[in-house]
């Protein structure tokens, strides 16, 4: 049974959040199995020069229709790298995603919509999972300069070192089934808690936006959320000056999370062939992610980049 993080990890990776971003196996309803892997391709993914990749037509930072994603320029970096085409296919994430997604079928026809999956946890079940091509962590946001005391503020235990009237007015954005739950619990926090869904049901909002909109408002002010978001909103700083703070595991509360590709479970030399692009080209993606604000830990769990990025104390 999965844990409470790897649950809310799913949400915020597979489909924010992800993630993302979802609940339960990130793409089906609660309570139901994996189907069974379909049949491989008869004519093999890249059979044809075309690398086919379903995406989120509307989920920054991760993926968008006009290509502004890391996810998507990741996936133009394969391509070119392949010498191959790149066809997207749109599909908002959320459940039912990789039933719609990879595991479904052009109509009348023996092709899959799509061969390759850009952003799911790592040990993912509902497909095979690549190499992790990122490790990021869940970080605290908020805005600079707004007078209630957080200025400065770089660790969980910064929150809880406020004057405790402080504190107490603050109002916490937090996503449904977050790690951050127990962590909020214990520290009697729970009535201060704005809850968000992971899935709002409505696919023109991405979980970006809706937190720096409620950042920038002061209906919120600071949100836990997972570490692409949180440094995209800070590294954009369109509304606000927003600050991201990454968070570090701690015992019995796992924050940080690896992120991977999926593939079909009977395409073994697609996923080969990915996993090799991943390690040819980890410093390219790694400069990608970059200018996204993308907090990025190495296999250790620590800051893999020491410099300051934009958007961070």
């Amino acid at each position: 049974m999965r844990s409470r993080a790897a649950v809310a990890m799913l949400g915020a990776l597979c489909w924010l959040a992800l993630p993302a971003g979802a609940q339960q196996a990130a793409s089906e309803p609660a309570g139901a199995k994996p189907a069974a892997a379909p049949a491989p391709d008869t004519a093999g993914p890249g059979q044809d020069k075309v690398l086919r990749v379903c995406q989120d037509p509307n989920n920054l930072p991760f993926s968008s229709r006009s290509q502004a994603g890391f996810e998507n320029r990741i996936a133009a970096l394969f391509a070119q790298e392949l010498g191959w085409k790149l066809e997207t296919t749109w599909f908002p994430q959320r459940i039912g995603f990789i039933r719609n997604t990879l595991r479904a079928k052009e109509e009348n026809s023996d092709r899959f919509k799509c061969d390759l999956v850009t952003g799911v946890p790592a040990g993912f079940e509902m497909a095979a999972t690549t190499h992790p091509y990122y490790h990021s962590s869940y970080a605290l946001v908020y805005v600079k300069d707004r007078g209630k005391g957080l200025d400065g503020v770089r660790d969980l235990d910064g929150v809880l070192a406020l004057n405790p009237a402080q504190r107490g007015k603050l109002r916490f954005g937090v996503f449904s089934a977050s790690p951050m739950i127990d962590w909020l619990l214990k520290n009697d926090l729970m009535s201060q808690v704005e809850w968000y869904q992971i899935q709002s049901g409505d696919a023109e909002e991405y979980p970006g936006q809706t937190i720096e909109r409620d950042l920038a408002s002061g209906k919120i002010d600071l949100a836990f959320v997972w570490g692409p978001i949180a440094g995209y909103v800070a590294h954009n700083k369109r509304s606000a000056p927003i600050v991201a703070v990454p968070l570090v595991s701690r015992p019995g509360m796992k924050l940080d999370f690896e992120i991977a590709m999926g593939v079909r479970q009977a395409d073994k030399a697609f996923r080969q062939r990915i996993d090799q692009l991943i390690s040819a080209n980890q410093g390219k993606i790694n400069a990608i992610l970059e200018q996204y604000g993308v907090p990025l830990l190495d296999q250790k769990g620590q800051a893999l980049h020491m410099s300051q990025r934009a958007g961070t104390p």
